[in-house]
């Protein structure tokens, strides 16, 4: 997103101009991001502090949570504020910022969650190894290549949009920066660009979908083979919360790939959007907790250790 003209910042149209509209958006929205926080540092506060959850699954889960309130925090309290102040302006190295930072986020979600799967592959397929093969150091390592890889890939693209001129407008048709309306107001030929989006989009989306699916596979195929149902409905339920996950993550995303009409394209996209940007993350600890006995069992010792912390 070069800056050729005076060009310093951008507009942000937000969702809606209708005030009364725009207040319910802003508690809606402020509820949402507090329980997402607030939720999220629970299960990292509990992964770290309970001795009980310290497998690699829980271990993942901590990254996961805090991914997500990077990712929300990414976009959420920027538009709180364009509310509150009715201020819509944006500078241009604060929209870059903002850019970057939610696709890094959003797009390592995939990869961790794709990591998640292989994690229950292990843990169902293959029980007996499961302490050998998922042990801390491979932990670690797998985090650091959701984090490599992600950057190897929105890094190009990224680049390329630092080179874009914008003469005309400066009103981005969203909430947040965002690549699809950041192109559509640049005076430059985006075509390459716009492909390397949509090929780097496809790339993340069936690389992690397809581990996932196989994952899955391998999965059921062998908890079919139990011989007992309380042993199928157990392993099932250890990928339960996972699967719920996995399915809002990759069911939002679908709608960004089917094309709608130009008049609805846009509306789509900020719908898609707001349920990644403050649902998603605000369900997600309560989709863990809830399905969770062991984490529900770490908050409870967390909350009677608070009360005797106070007491005392």
């Amino acid at each position: 997103m070069r800056n050729h003209t005076s060009l310093t910042s951008f507009i942000l149209l937000g969702l809606t101009d209708d005030a009364q509209l725009q207040i319910l958006i802003f508690i809606f929205l402020l509820i949402t991001y507090m329980l997402s926080v607030t939720g999220n540092l629970t299960i990292i506060i509990l992964t770290l502090m309970d001795s009980h959850l310290k497998t690699a699954m829980y271990f993942f889960l901590q990254n996961f949570s805090f991914l997500e309130i990077s990712f929300t925090s990414a976009c959420v309290p920027r538009f709180l504020y364009s509310i509150s102040t009715r201020d819509r302006t944006i500078t241009y190295n604060a929209c870059a910022c903002q850019l970057f930072f939610t696709y890094l986020f959003g797009v390592a979600e995939f990869f961790l969650l794709a990591t998640m799967s292989y994690d229950r592959y292990v843990a169902i397929c293959k029980p007996l190894h499961y302490l050998t093969i998922m042990n801390h150091r491979v932990c670690k390592r797998l985090i650091s290549c959701c984090w490599i890889t992600t950057l190897l890939i929105i890094f190009p693209p990224l680049i390329l949009g630092l080179e874009l001129d914008f003469c005309d407008s400066n009103a981005i048709d969203h909430f947040v920066c965002d690549a699809n309306p950041i192109l559509k107001i640049s005076c430059s030929d985006t075509w390459f660009i716009e492909q390397m989006v949509i090929a780097c989009s496809v790339l993340i989306f069936i690389m992690t979908l397809m581990c996932v699916v196989l994952s899955y596979m391998y999965i059921i195929r062998t908890i079919l083979r139990f011989p007992s149902a309380q042993q199928r409905t157990k392993a099932f339920s250890t990928c339960s919360s996972h699967i719920i996950v996995v399915s809002i993550t990759y069911g939002s995303c679908i709608f960004v790939y089917i094309k709608p009409s130009a008049k609805d394209e846009m509306a789509i996209n900020k719908g898609v959007s707001i349920l990644t940007t403050s649902i998603s993350p605000m369900l997600n600890p309560f989709i863990y907790t809830l399905r969770n006995k062991q984490v529900k069992q770490a908050f409870n010792d967390l909350v009677k250790r608070i009360i005797l912390l106070s007491k005392n």
